[in-house]
């Protein structure tokens, strides 16, 4: 409440000062002039003019004896202010920014780096503390502290309550038994699991180190680190019919096997139940599956909103036209197909999460329908993190933002203003004459076949982005290279989609030239002229190691690269993107952040220079200067200069007979700088600063899994030794995945379990995925 001193003054006074306002002005002869221009102004006066003119109006209305106590005023609502400050201080929740660490050093509280979003805010951490402490040294406690400071899925067990022993009579334990009870099909299916409850014998190494478990004093915390990313309504893929079925298919719109994954489910706010398996984002199995759909309305994994759709012909089957089965085995012969329809009738689909496959059952005595069955799918993909394309937010990277300048692909325009994506990329060269820059966007998740070879010329100074919805993940399929090309200061930037050849795109061969790669940046553009094109981006993409993948992820092609660069002076950047080989002339530039080069093996090529003729890779030739900062590259690297490389890690190898000198070769060693990655043998760089190189005895990097498409592709294993682990800068782990900052979260939960574990009680940390 403001205080008007002038008002409590006796009236004589104030009639005093008025007379004196009346008889001269307080305004100085600038402030006069410029209520004068105000005043006499013909034009339509702005919000801040008219709140000058009413500030003049008033400061020139009032006396010497107000104006002084208007600046008390001031003063005394300042006072006020801070007076009010000082008792929101005492109160987390309403502190100012500064006063929370000194509220958090009162109750003990210690920071920790806050990865995740639960606690990134330090106010809502101390706020929490209180209300955890008062359940301090309960497993549920130490369940919420482990799923807030990792971010992933987890589930805290005391171990004690698994351990063989002699029953204490007073207190008997009768789900505690030391024969495991085999009638219940999840005692074997959950064992040496977060979720297993089958009785254990002591085990005398401790568990912090990772080699022990089940003992008195032991806390075992399971995590949950892969994520499952939805695919949302995708049709399904056509596999090779098997007999008894009517159709069969695939999940993965590349046609490999993988495995489905279900999203975690929310334990509420705060933890008062312990995690299950559907509280855990995890892979889908078999028996888990089945059990879940037989519940029908009650499933957590399987119907509209869940984990799990199958849409057939444009209607949703219910759980109960749904089962799980075994489909193992090699296309045409898939296991369960001969006998599903005899005994499979009332199922329309037959599901193996596992493998990511779907069998339709032929009804014997029924002719096969005119029309093949149109078969949509909802479901989860094991990854990671953000990267390479997926449902998840991307929208605050994109280039383009004017709303009249971003195009729908496929047109919706009637009649269609374009038909395929080259028609779009002419239909761009006529709206270059109103904007700079224009995008063409495709929504939702279902693949297309956009055909090829495709061209693409951009004028001087203008942006062409090509990019998928934010929130979609759609799968581009070419039957040809994308060639660009364009006039001086012209960017081209691929955002959003998996790029994958169809069977009829195969490399070139001499004296054939394409197709080179994927995105191909030849050396001229169409009229002859040099190519001139400023700048290439890839920003969560993936670009197929080896174009296409068998059923089993096999590369088809492991030699041919991704991204061909034959342009001097075109620079290639690429953010949180999945490729293949790449190669890059001399006088360009390549740097790659949080990405993953993968060469299909280690002692293949993943970065040189291209072959004048095919774009194939020219050992002999070191390609553009290259920077790496956060990027896992598997495969040999040449490059003419490293002008930085940070927080890596260069997985590559000499083959028998291999004519390199090393598997990571720099030509230029006075210039760039190498640190805190890991590197080849012997590697041939510029001057380093805290690297780990590739020796007998030294540590290396353990992969999880070095073939595209498995879920923990390029994941580092726990037991990574940390100097690769966390030799990054920061602490983190080196490689493409440095981003997501594992090691630290470990860290902060290390650091809150030392307060919150009982006396005589110690943890380990175990990863399920």
């Amino acid at each position: 409440m403001s205080l008007d001193l002038f008002q409590l003054l006796p009236a004589v006074y104030r009639l005093r000062d008025a007379q004196i306002a009346a008889a001269s002005t307080l305004l100085s002869a600038a402030e006069q002039a410029e209520l004068a221009a105000l005043e006499a102004s013909v034009t339509p006066l702005t919000a801040d003019q008219q709140a000058q003119i009413a500030l003049l109006t008033a400061k020139a209305a009032r006396g010497p004896l107000e104006s002084l106590l208007r600046v008390i005023e001031e003063q005394i609502a300042a006072f006020g202010d801070d007076l009010d400050q000082l008792y929101d201080d005492q109160f987390i929740e309403t502190c100012a920014q500064w006063v929370i660490p000194y509220i958090g050093d009162l109750i003990g509280y210690q920071a920790v780096h806050g990865i995740t979003p639960q606690v990134d805010n330090p106010r809502a951490e101390v706020a929490s503390t209180i209300s955890l402490r008062r359940r301090k040294g309960t497993v549920l406690v130490m369940e919420q502290l482990a799923r807030d400071l990792t971010g992933w899925g987890a589930h805290a067990i005391e171990c004690f309550e698994v351990l063989a022993d002699a029953q204490y009579m007073k207190h008997i334990r009768p789900a505690n038994w030391h024969t495991p009870n085999v009638r219940r099909w999840q005692t074997g299916f959950y064992v040496n699991t977060g979720f297993d409850r089958t009785a254990h014998a002591v085990d005398v190494h401790r568990i912090v180190t990772g080699r022990g478990r089940y003992n008195i004093q032991n806390i075992a915390i399971f995590l949950w680190s892969l994520g499952a990313y939805s695919v949302t309504n995708v049709p399904a893929t056509a596999a090779t019919n098997t007999p008894g079925a009517l159709a069969c298919f695939r999940f993965s719109p590349l046609g490999m096997d993988m495995p489905l994954f279900h999203r975690a489910q929310s334990q509420g706010e705060p933890i008062e139940t312990a995690a299950t398996p559907v509280n855990v984002a995890d892979r889908l199995r078999r028996r888990a599956l089945c059990e879940d759909i037989q519940r029908g309305v009650g499933s957590a994994w399987y119907g509209p909103g869940q984990s799990l759709v199958l849409v057939k012909d444009g209607k949703v089957l219910n759980p109960y036209q749904v089962r799980v089965a075994d489909l193992s085995g090699p296309d045409g012969s898939w296991a369960n197909a001969a006998a599903a329809g005899a005994a499979d009738t009332q199922y329309a689909a037959l599901v193996d999460p596992e493998l990511g496959r779907i069998l339709l059952p032929a009804v014997p005595g029924n002719p096969p329908p005119a029309q093949a069955p149109q078969l949509a799918l909802t479901y989860c993909r094991g990854f990671n993190a953000d990267m390479g394309g997926g449902e998840y937010a991307r929208g605050q990277n994109f280039t383009v933002t004017d709303p009249a300048f971003i195009f729908p692909y496929p047109d919706t325009a009637v009649p269609p203003r374009y038909a395929n994506l080259q028609q779009a990329f002419t239909f761009a060269a006529t709206q270059f004459g109103e904007t700079g820059a224009l995008a063409f966007e495709i929504a939702g998740s279902a693949p297309h076949d956009i055909g090829g070879p495709l061209a693409l010329d951009l004028p001087a100074g203008t942006t062409l982005e090509l990019r998928a919805a934010d929130g979609a993940a759609p799968t581009l399929f070419l039957d040809g290279e994308l060639s660009v090309s364009g006039d001086a200061d012209s960017t081209f930037i691929l955002d959003g989609f998996v790029v994958c050849a169809t069977s009829s795109m195969v490399p070139a061969k001499a004296p054939a030239t394409s197709p080179a790669a994927f995105v191909h940046v030849p050396a001229a553009r169409p009229s002859g002229a040099p190519n001139l094109l400023g700048a290439l981006t890839l920003r969560h993409c993936t670009l197929v190691p080896g174009w296409s993948v068998a059923t089993d992820g096999k590369p088809r092609y492991a030699d041919a690269p991704t991204v061909v660069v034959a342009a001097p002076g075109t620079a290639l950047a690429a953010q949180r993107a999945i490729v293949g080989p790449i190669r890059a002339v001399p006088r360009a530039t390549v740097e790659l952040c949080d990405c993953i080069v993968d060469a299909t093996d280690r002692t293949r090529i993943a970065y040189a220079a291209p072959d004048s003729a095919t774009g194939a890779a020219a050992p002999e030739t070191g390609g553009g200067a290259l920077t790496l900062l956060g990027c896992t590259v598997i495969g040999k690297v040449h490059a003419e200069l490293l002008a930085l490389v940070s927080e890596s890690i260069l997985w590559a190898a000499l083959a028998s007979g291999d004519t390199w000198a090393a598997g990571l070769v720099a030509d230029r060693k006075q210039a760039g700088c190498v640190r805190f990655s890991f590197l080849p043998y012997h590697a041939l760089t510029p001057r380093r600063f805290k690297c780990v190189e590739a020796a007998l005895a030294s540590p290396k990097p353990l992969f999880l899994a070095l073939r595209y498409g498995q879920p923990a592709y390029a994941k580092l294993a726990a037991s990574t030794d940390d100097s690769i682990r966390r030799g990054a800068e920061d602490g983190g782990e080196m490689g493409a995945f440095h981003f997501i900052l594992a090691p630290l979260r470990e860290t902060d939960l290390e650091s809150r379990m030392q307060e919150y574990l009982p006396v005589g009680l110690e943890f380990g940390l175990i990863y399920q995925t």
